[in-house]
């Protein structure tokens, strides 16, 4: 995936709208860490070339010390500006660097997702941290290695390809001589041009990565000593709080605040229809919000029940020639044996994270500090700049580790917010939003209606593929099964409510329809749905994975009681591979069903940590059955009706089913990122799981929504 196409991923449709040391730059922090390394890489080709390439007017720097520091007591610092937002990516990269230069694991410190300290990054999205942030550190990390036996081999006048690197020491085998790496940097700036790839140690030989490491900092999670963006406390902290619209697009009409300035201790803010409180402690300042006397217009809107016929009916621009063609549709349904057309919708869902959104924002001057929880750091900055019409480099953006993202926190309006009311203070203020506040006014999964015509010969062969997915989004939309007459097209049309990114994107979706809707064929016909997908399909990796989940399920096996159903599913994107098998019951007499048992079988080449890869997918399961079973924003006239979770429906323990998830790891291909992908098939074999429990297919998510699944 291109630079300019992983822009289009983020803004397009999915996003339509948009340890740490204070105020101190890289200069002075590395003049704190103490002499270290300084290497120029030039003329760098292959994948160190692709991966230090940024976007537009950002060129990623080819210089060593700005992604590695070497102090002289032997301490690593590793500079990135992804972030960590629980998929374990802090861990996996350290791993990959430890592993390049050859020193212990717990010797990595990684800096990172501080617009002052790392090199600048598009963000931590699209699972792209490990296919690029990988290979960029890897070569950075590998290019110092050789830079230090060089420098070693100068010292003592021998041969450089003599010598070995280990455990963080570079030594002469014939006479045992040895120099740690911060003997070598000590006090000095080591400057060397290095050109061409550096060797990178082949997956088959790794030693530290691709081996299930704890993970990084894990004892400060576990304790509570870990500081999420909510935690974090500055000398003479306010907190503010803001006021809410009465619904989407209102416009504010009138504002009373004379009972709330008679309080004690507050200040408010007002600029245009942008209204906040200032105060000592929070519930003070929600006190003075709930004194004001307010007005709002809020324009008519559309509800649930209008949603998916106003998307069919409301292009977007944007819109135009399929993704996909090839063939003549028209001419292969007349010809096919068996044709089925179909349609599948999926709601608007929130993203519902642990930590809702949540900064911390302090002037020094003109310069500017935020702690925020966000997925682009370096996004959130530029917000904050053009909101205050300040350049750039006068804002810093710091994201300690927060509560989760889920492709949720792409944005930075919580950040504008804390530095408006911190300006108007002139104290450092915080603001934490509401768990209503979170359910309301962050962004949502885009809904969608999908359309699907296909044709099929009695033999199995699939002829004819026509796919048309309004709204929710082209990632994994195109079929990864051979089919030689295709239509393939997103529709982009005007949304209610604002959307998003959201972990797997649209690829959810896309799945959800393609894999209920083979299932539909395969029964058709009367195939087995495996056997199915198999006869027309020649991906080796995707087959691969199909046939592991399978066998570890058990498929084909006899049905041990009639209340059970099987169903399968897989799919491909972002260069992960999954297939998923699940178990249901339904229970005769309440008709409810219950998930018994999932197997999950994955691909994404090359595995760097096994027990991160497999949390990943078990976490990706679980939240998985949310979408597919309960979850649905209900909104009216502007308002979101369940912004609680008391009212919004998430995946509990009692939900929660035996997972089994089977890793295949490709040592000979490039690794992927596996945040995604694991998501998507869960869905469509539940409802294939249902359909052959019960002869009802569900083609709505969620499947359980005051639904009878016995039809």
């Amino acid at each position: 995936m291109q630079a300019d196409e992983l822009t289009l991923e983020i803004v397009q449709p999915e996003i339509r709208d948009r340890l740490h040391w204070f105020q101190l730059d890289r200069r002075d922090f590395l003049k704190l860490c103490g002499g270290g390394l300084l290497v120029c890489l030039a003329g760098a080709s292959g994948s160190a070339q692709e991966s230090g390439r940024g976007v537009r007017e950002h060129e990623l720097p080819q210089e060593v010390s700005a992604w590695i520091h070497i102090d002289e007591d032997d301490k690593i610092t590793i500079f990135t500006g992804k972030v960590e937002v629980g998929q374990n990516i802090r861990t996996s990269l350290a791993q990959l660097v430890a592993e390049e230069l050859r020193v212990p694991f717990n010797r990595i410190t990684m800096m990172m997702g501080d617009t002052d300290l790392t090199p600048w990054d598009m963000g931590t999205f699209g699972s792209r941290s490990t296919p690029t942030m990988g290979p960029q550190l890897r070569t950075m990390a590998s290019t110092a290695r050789q830079m230090l036996v060089e420098t070693a081999a100068q010292r003592w006048k021998a041969d450089p390809s003599t010598l070995t690197a280990t455990d963080g020491c570079v030594t002469n085998p014939k006479n045992r001589q040895s120099l740690t790496y911060g003997e070598i940097t000590r006090g000095e700036k080591l400057t060397q041009t290095v050109s061409g790839d550096p060797p990178l140690t082949p997956a088959s030989d790794w030693k530290i990565a691709g081996t299930a490491l704890p993970k990084a900092d894990g004892r400060d999670f576990v304790t509570g000593k870990h500081q999420y963006p909510s935690d974090i406390m500055r000398p003479n902290l306010m907190f503010g709080k803001v006021l809410r619209a009465a619904g989407f697009n209102a416009a504010l009409a009138s504002v009373d605040t004379s009972a709330a300035e008679k309080m004690p201790a507050i200040q408010i803010v007002r600029d245009g229809d942008f209204v906040g409180v200032v105060a000592e402690d929070p519930s003070i300042a929600e006190e003075a919000l709930s004194a004001m006397q307010v007005k709002w217009n809020v324009p008519a809107q559309i509800s649930n029940k209008e949603l998916f016929d106003y998307l069919r009916n409301n292009p977007d621009t944007g819109g135009g020639e399929p993704s996909h063609t090839s063939g003549s549709i028209a001419q292969a349904v007349a010809a096919a044996d068996v044709k089925v057309e179909q349609h599948y919708t999926v709601q608007f869902i929130a993203h519902a994270p642990l930590e809702p959104r949540a900064a911390v924002a302090e002037w020094n001057g003109d310069k500017l500090t935020v702690w925020t929880g966000t997925q682009r750091p370096f996004g959130v900055r530029d917000e904050l700049a053009e909101a205050f019409r300040i350049p750039a480099a006068k804002v810093r953006v710091i994201m300690p580790d927060m509560g989760s993202g889920y492709g949720g926190k792409h944005s930075g309006e919580c950040a504008v917010e804390a530095a408006r009311l911190a300006k108007a203070a002139r104290k450092p203020v915080k603001v934490v939003w509401t768990r209503e506040e979170e359910f309301t006014w962050a962004y949502f999964r885009p809904a969608g209606w999908i359309e699907i015509r296909s044709g099929v010969l009695h033999d199995g062969t699939l002829v004819a593929w026509e796919h048309h997915n309004y709204n929710s989004g082209p990632s994994g939309i195109n079929t990864p099964y051979n089919v030689a007459n295709q239509v393939i097209q997103f529709h982009p049309t005007k949304s209610p409510l604002r959307q998003g990114s959201y972990r797997g994107l649209a690829a959810t979706a896309n799945h959800f329809a393609r894999e209920s809707h083979m299932d539909e064929l395969a029964n058709a016909i009367g195939m087995d749905p495996l056997e199915f997908r198999l006869k027309n399909l020649s991906d080796p990796r995707l087959r691969t994975v199909l046939q592991a989940a399978a066998e570890r399920f058990g498929w084909g096996r006899s049905k041990s009681t009639p209340e059970l159903g099987f169903g399968i599913a897989g799919g491909t994107e972002k260069g992960g591979y999954v297939a998923t098998c699940v178990e249901v019951e339904i229970n005769p007499a309440t008709k409810k069903m219950r998930l018994r048992r999932v197997v999950e079988a994955w691909e994404s080449g090359a595995i760097v940590n096994p027990d991160g890869l497999r949390n990943q997918m078990m976490g990706a399961v679980v939240q998985a059955i949310g979408g597919a079973l309960f979850e649905a924003i209900q909104f009216k006239d502007g308002r979101i009706l369940n912004p609680y979770f008391a009212e919004y429906r998430v995946p509990r323990f009692s939900d929660t089913p035996e997972i089994d998830v089977v890793l295949i790891d490709r040592k000979d291909l490039p690794s992927a990122g596996a945040g995604e992908t694991g998501i998507v098939g869960l869905a469509p074999a539940i409802s294939n799981a249902i359909f052959s429990a019960t002869g009802t297919r569900l083609r709505d998510m969620p499947m359980a929504m005051g639904r009878d699944l016995k039809g």
